[in-house]
């Protein structure tokens, strides 16, 4: 029996892939809190609907 296990999490360099920024431009996102994170020993970890907060967000305030 194969089963797929869904993601829970993504790294800083996936999320900067997934919304076309730099790895820089997003690890900046990151920390001034722009995009939630939680750290996992050295790393940082988003969540799926973190990063959907975040465009939600920006696309408000481009709205407004």
């Amino acid at each position: 029996m194969d089963r797929v296990i869904a993601r829970k999490w993504y790294s800083t360099a996936e999320v900067a892939e997934m919304l076309g920024f730099g790895l820089s431009k997003t690890k900046m996102l990151v920390l001034s809190g722009q995009i939630r994170s939680v750290k996992d020993g050295r790393h940082r970890r988003i969540l799926p609907e973190w990063v959907d907060d975040y465009i939600r967000r920006l696309a408000e305030e481009q709205a407004a």
